[in-house]
């Protein structure tokens, strides 16, 4: 038997391609009870108040919750076979004419009947009403079948033989135009068994391509998009255009890509486009097994703002094609026209559930969800939320004008991101020598991120740098956050920047203000500055808080072994006694340890020599043998022999 189906039966029940508004599922068959439910279901299907494109039956399967029990239970095959006879007898019964596709499947080895009602070109329908009733109109509203009364009834029969514009025949185009390889390589993506049949035109009448006029056949406007070499033929706009701005003006454009052919190829290309440019950052959480990660766009929100755009905009208007613009701090998709009349931005910020208002391209949105691009209808805005929020990005935003002329999705990048971006191009306008555009650059990043800690300190370094020291300040003082982790970076940045103009005291002050937690990172810059202040002991409580992380940078692993070089210095003066040398004795041996790394790692060669040199004056304190002490020296005067003191200590110790 040749298949019907366009898509598995797998796929059907599991929900995948077929959300639950267009899905009912029978346990069992029985013409008394469940033949007149059936029959009403399928008028509802065929009616497609929403313009979801209809849905599916399924016979043979009972459901939990919405969802389908696995293993079916199947019926017989008279059941079948008397199943189908009834219905095709009954739906002789609805106005206008209507018939659904029957097709018997098999799953779980065992047999369901499966009726496919798409939506009708005929609707609004009527048929006989439930406990014989008179002929009534259905519709479907969620997961129910109803009976339409009232403002639902009114809204059922303005539609009128009313076709969605994507459902439509293509009067300027023929059959003809249809790439048959673009329907087969759609048919094998989605695994359905029609992708084997030789029937060119049975595949394309099973698909709802092509629609019969007179004596032949026309395609539909939805199979010119997705299945003809080039949609702009018929359809002009029906295109993604991407644009990268270097600034937030958008008066430098960095890159323009145009991304054309059928519908859903041309989406995937322009996400995968936007992916690439994405950031993805890790970062090992102190103390902690997991890493934290974000992107610069979350992957979700990126497929669900650019899918809605393709699937919601408008195709029977030559307006304006998709448009996607990057700038350095957010990502603007706009489509035309604006939302359907009935969303409103209480919807779009999650304040109120979306309304079941029809769709404006139901065939669209079917290939979408066929093809995993889209999953059910008014998943998209509540994921673009979720997602953006998992990431740690900032809310989305949603816009449109009065007129509903545009739909704008405005996705800011992550905070850090936009940080990174900002510092990366601050640093090509050094190399090139602009230093003023580079401090403008980052003045603007701060104006867009105002609690980023890393464009801030960055910021403060570059002023210390041109010794503007109150400005530094200005941005220091008026950092909204200092509850933040992060603020530990701008207190170590204002520290150096009074260090660098020779205001130690207001670089003890800012000191003072750092944070009682700190990254291994962090924990390691104030041990430094404490170092150069000359505060050995707040230093030294830094080095122990950075923890492993000093045994992977040789500056602060040398820098460490000094510090515990420096505080010896006071337990070698009187008054001693045996706990003192105890803790001299204790902190020789841990910068010998310290040193002795150093010295074995791959460093610059001063700070090679100078190591050296520090390790031998460490084993003289510990009066270790001559020679090792000697041996230290000689390497320290074998990397750098300019240095007078490297010299002199080793003519001492010979001399000794």
């Amino acid at each position: 038997m040749k298949p019907i189906l366009p898509i598995p039966i797998e796929e059907i029940l599991a929900g995948r391609a077929v959300e639950s508004a267009r899905l009912e599922l029978k346990a069992s068959w029985d013409h008394k009870t469940t033949g007149p439910q059936v029959l009403a279901t399928i008028t509802a299907f065929a009616n497609d108040l929403q313009n979801l494109n209809g849905g599916y039956i399924v016979i043979g399967v009972a459901e939990d919750q919405g969802v389908a029990v696995r293993p079916v239970k199947g019926v017989e095959a008279e059941q079948i076979d008397a199943a189908q006879k009834w219905i095709r007898g009954h739906c002789n019964r609805i106005e206008p004419g209507y018939m659904p596709i029957l097709s018997p499947e098999e799953i779980d080895g065992r047999q369901v009947l499966v009726i496919q009602a798409p939506a009708s070109d005929m609707r609004p329908h009527q048929a006989p009403g439930l406990k014989g009733k008179e002929k009534t109109w259905f519709v479907r509203i969620g997961s129910e079948t109803v009976e339409a009364k009232g403002d639902i009834l009114q809204r059922l029969l303005q539609q009128q033989a009313r076709v969605p514009y994507n459902d439509q025949r293509a009067l300027q185009a023929s059959v003809d135009d249809l790439s048959e390889s673009l329907v087969r390589q759609f048919l094998r993506n989605i695994h359905s068994k029609l992708a084997d049949e030789k029937d060119t035109r049975y595949v394309y009448d099973h698909l709802r391509l092509i629609r019969p006029i007179n004596a032949h056949q026309e395609p539909r406007n939805v199979a010119l998009l997705f299945f003809s070499e080039n949609p702009e033929k018929w359809f002009p706009t029906a295109r993604i255009e991407v644009v990268q701005f270097a600034d937030d003006a958008g008066g430098n454009t960095i890159e323009e890509r145009i991304f054309r052919g059928p519908l859903h190829e041309q989406t995937s290309q322009a996400l995968n486009y936007l992916k690439n440019l994405s950031t993805r950052f890790l970062e090992k959480v102190e103390d902690r097994a997991q890493t934290r990660a974000w992107v610069s766009y979350p992957a979700n929100a990126l497929d669900e703002a650019l899918v809605n755009a393709v699937y919601h905009r408008a195709y029977d208007q030559s307006s304006e094609p998709i448009k996607v613009y990057l700038y350095p701090d957010r990502m603007e998709i706009i489509s035309y026209p604006g939302p359907v009349d009935g969303i409103e931005m209480e919807h779009l910020t999650g304040a109120k559930r979306l309304p079941p208002v029809p769709a404006r391209n139901r065939r669209v949105g079917e290939f979408f969800k066929d093809l995993r691009l889209a999953e059910g209808r008014g998943t998209g805005i509540p994921k673009i939320h979720r997602s953006m929020a998992e990431n740690g990005s900032p809310e989305p935003e949603f816009d449109f004008d009065r007129g509903r002329s545009y739909f704008r999705v405005t996705l800011p990048a992550h905070p850090e991101y936009v940080g990174i971006a900002a510092l990366r191009d601050a640093n090509y306008l050094k190399a090139t020598g602009d230093r003023r555009g580079a401090i403008r650059r980052l003045h603007d990043a701060l104006r867009s991120q105002p609690g980023s800690a890393l464009i801030a300190a960055t910021l403060i370094e570059e002023l210390a740098d041109e010794e503007e020291i109150s400005q530094a300040r200005a941005i220091f003082d008026a950092f909204p956050e200092r509850a933040q982790p992060r603020f530990a970076r701008l207190v170590s940045a204002m520290a150096d920047a009074y260090l660098k103009t020779g205001q130690p005291a207001q670089a003890e002050g800012v000191l003072d203000q750092m944070p009682p937690v700190l990254s291994g990172q962090e924990a390691m810059d104030a041990a430094i500055i404490e170092r150069r202040l000359g505060r050995e002991q707040q230093a030294h409580g830094y080095f122990l808080q950075a923890g492993e992380m000093v045994y992977g940078d040789v500056k602060a692993l040398h820098e460490f072994a000094q510090n515990k070089m420096k505080l010896t210095k006071p337990l070698s003066r009187p008054p001693f006694s045996p706990e003192k040398n105890k803790t001299r004795l204790r902190l020789l041996q841990e910068a010998e340890t310290l040193l002795d790394r150093v010295v074995q790692l791959d460093a610059p060669p001063t700070r090679r020599a100078w190591a050296w040199y520090h390790l031998g004056q460490v084993r003289n304190w510990l009066k270790k043998p001559v020679n090792d002490v000697i041996v230290a020296y000689e390497q320290a005067v074998k990397l750098n022999g300019d240095e007078r003191q490297f010299r002199q200590a080793l003519e001492r110790i010979r001399r000794s």
